[in-house]
């Protein structure tokens, strides 16, 4: 009860919000009392209570909703990509790429061994280096000064990119929808998710500018095949965002290019030439493997100096065992000719799959990227609940919005790896869902 809390300082009115919180007596949404009337019964300044918060906020304890106070934060999971555990149904919703598409690693393996590297030697395996460094030159702006990091794959790069820049509740900029790693690093974190609706062209204009006003200090951005959506942005949409941005060049600017050389999308950027603070990230995950933890940064030289430092403490650097085998992965054609396969198959089966679902009276359209993002006409919990009895699990597209009501009528399905007779049973299932749920709810 919050009639418990005690102190006469900042540090001890939060030492004693955690002691009551650790012990249940506050439980998670439970409120915190506002800081006038705290302060009143506990006879401190108001300015000793915003302390107390703000160390309370900073470790996560709670959470700040603006004119709805200050409450117990809820450390409760949150969803992740993958196959669900302990489920006998056909899962539907994992996200994950075919592994029958995945390079073979067993010749590449062979390469990569070599002498010992030894602590304070250059990070970045240098043949990977000159590997990468050309293929991010190719997409960035030539007046753009970069350096190239390397990471355990892009979550680990944006989750540190954001820590080096950002303090507990700063802003966000987020696509909404928006892909489960980048919502879960910003809430994990403790930073604030501004929504920035997405259309099929991309992340909108009037979002992005709504974001910035509200005082966001890093845009999170999928330049293509935007997961769940699948879209990408267009020339005419990069250049009205980055015209935004011009005004707001300190602005951490991170694209995740996830898809890269699986997109059938041309990569356009939002980082313009006098952008200060950008990041470029590509990771090998969808191509050669989520096992494969390993992701390219390319980025302005000062931010590429504070994520070196975000990583000194800890890992310092990637396995250059690791860093050697996806040089010799993408450095020999014949695993490129497999991903440029791999790429084509992706497409043709999600087109696929959208044709049968018309064929179905089920409108659906196809983008680029690993999924597709089916409109409903009706709630996709209550569709998701009739594929169920069906033998199916969907993901709902309600567990990657930050505020666009309209997900909640979509499903995000990988169809890809469905034989064609699988895909056929999908696609009436699931019209025979709609239907179920529709009469549930005329009934209802």
């Amino acid at each position: 009860m919050t009639e418990e809390i005690t102190g006469g300082s900042a540090a001890d009115i939060a030492d004693s919000v955690r002691t009551l919180q650790e012990r249940g007596v506050l439980r998670p949404g439970d409120p915190l009392p506002p800081v006038r009337s705290l302060a009143d019964r506990l006879g401190v300044n108001r300015n000793t209570v915003v302390a107390a918060y703000r160390q309370l906020t900073q470790a996560g304890v709670v959470v700040t909703r603006g004119r709805g106070g200050t409450a117990i934060a809820d450390p409760a999971r949150v969803a992740q990509e993958g196959f669900a555990a302990d489920s006998v149904l056909r899962d539907i919703g994992t996200g994950n790429p075919d592994p029958d598409l995945i390079p073979d690693l067993s010749r590449a393996l062979a390469q990569v061994a070599g002498r010992p590297v030894l602590y304070g030697e250059p990070v970045i395996d240098r043949e990977l280096e000159q590997w990468a460094d050309a293929w991010m030159r190719e997409s960035i702006d030539p007046a753009l000064s970069l350096r190239l990091t390397i990471t355990s794959g892009a979550s680990d790069a944006i989750e540190r990119l954001l820590a080096q820049t950002l303090t507990r509740d700063d802003a966000v900029a987020l696509e909404d929808p928006c892909f489960l790693s980048s919502m879960n690093t910003v809430r994990l974190g403790g930073y604030r998710p501004v929504p920035v609706p997405v259309d099929g062209e991309g992340m909108t204009v009037e979002g992005l500018r709504a974001a910035l006003d509200a005082g966001a200090r890093a845009v999170v951005c999928t330049p293509r095949a935007q997961n769940p959506t699948g879209a990408s942005l267009t020339a005419r949409r990069a250049a009205a965002l980055r015209d935004v941005l011009a005004d707001h060049p300190y602005v951490l600017v991170i694209e995740d290019d996830h898809f890269s050389l699986l997109s059938t999308s041309p990569y356009v950027s939002l980082i313009g030439p006098d952008h200060r603070r950008w990041a470029l990230v590509r990771s090998v995950s969808k191509f050669l493997g989520p096992d494969m933890c390993l992701a390219v940064t390319a980025s302005d030289p000062d931010t590429a100096e504070r994520l070196a430092m975000r990583l000194s403490p800890g890992t310092t650097w990637v396995s250059h065992l690791l860093q050697r085998l996806v040089l010799a992965l993408l450095t020999d054609e014949t695993v490129r000719d497999g991903i440029r396969a791999a790429s084509a198959h992706y497409a043709r089966r999600n087109s696929a799959f959208a044709e049968r679902l018309n064929a179905h009276g089920l409108p659906a359209k196809t983008a680029d990227g690993l999924n597709l993002w089916v409109e409903l006409p009706v709630p996709a919990r209550a569709a998701a609940e009739q594929l169920m009895r069906r033998g199916w699990l969907a993901r709902t597209g309600d567990e990657f919005v930050l505020a666009d009501a309209a997900a909640t009528r979509r499903l995000r399905l990988t169809v890809h790896d469905l034989s064609d007779a699988d895909a056929e049973r999908l696609a009436t299932d699931l019209a025979a869902a709609v239907a179920s749920a529709t009469e549930s709810r005329r009934v209802g």
